[in-house]
């Protein structure tokens, strides 16, 4: 190992959530299903495999039961779900999740724009995701949002 170096790197696949929660056409939930089925068949341990957040503001994931309930079985692959407050969570789990992930941003504009609330409001919605988890022993997985790319990657990083 090099100094300075981790010896363990965990990869975490969010493409199932967030690459699809952008989409503008509606991707079914059988190929969802079958994404979440091939991205495992790679050999990843770590799949994010949706969200439990309103339909009213993410309707490509207003089938995040059903895809839970299809994949949760997935053997020796970690399936986590992002639940953005309680009843997200409650739902979560009752689909079958046995580990969430909670987000935070770092700029008050981008926690507005993206789950409609306030830095302090977001941190204690994840306080009441966190001890029902905690009351579960469910694991959860926590991180945060530094800033909102307005910009082509290419204008931040030229290729």
């Amino acid at each position: 190992v090099m100094k300075g170096m981790p010896e363990f790197v965990k990869i975490v696949e969010v493409g199932p959530r967030d690459g699809l929660q952008n989409e503008k056409n509606m991707v079914s939930t059988d190929v969802k299903i079958e994404l979440i089925h091939r991205l495992a068949s790679t050999g990843l341990s770590v799949i994010e495999a949706t969200s439990f957040v309103s339909p009213k503001w993410v309707p490509q994931l207003a089938d995040a039961k059903d895809v839970m309930k299809a994949v949760h079985n997935l053997g020796g692959i970690r399936l986590p779900v992002l639940t953005p407050n309680l009843k997200g969570f409650e739902a979560a789990i009752a689909a079958g999740a046995r580990e969430v992930a909670v987000f935070a941003s770092a700029s008050e504009s981008f926690s507005k724009s993206n789950i409609n609330c306030s830095i302090e409001e977001s941190l204690a919605r994840y306080r009441a995701v966190t001890s029902a988890a905690k009351a579960l022993s469910i694991p959860v997985r926590g991180y945060a949002f530094c800033f909102s790319i307005t910009r082509s990657i290419h204008q931040i990083f030229p290729l």
